[in-house]
């Protein structure tokens, strides 16, 4: 005859530990996709300021290229070839 185990209603020490790691691990990697994913919001707001900011220095720069006077082409001199 085969011997068979009987599941004891009490867990082992193991299979608690075990549990115990797999919800720790998982509360761990929500948390760190949670940081990823704020992470991720801060850079997008600040490409966003960025991208605000470079778009009004070019403007002003566009505008201030607009009222300067063109600049006038003045001819090479030639070298005295000797």
């Amino acid at each position: 005859m085969k011997h068979e185990r009987q599941k004891s209603a009490e867990p082992s020490p193991q299979s608690i530990a075990r549990t115990n790691r797999q919800r720790l691990a998982a509360e761990e990697g929500t948390r760190a996709m949670a940081d990823v994913e704020r992470q991720a919001v801060d850079v997008r707001k600040n490409m966003a300021r960025l991208r605000e900011l470079r778009e009004a220095k070019e403007a002003a720069d566009a505008t201030l290229q607009a009222s300067l006077p063109a600049p006038t082409l003045t001819k090479r001199k030639r070298k005295l070839t000797r």
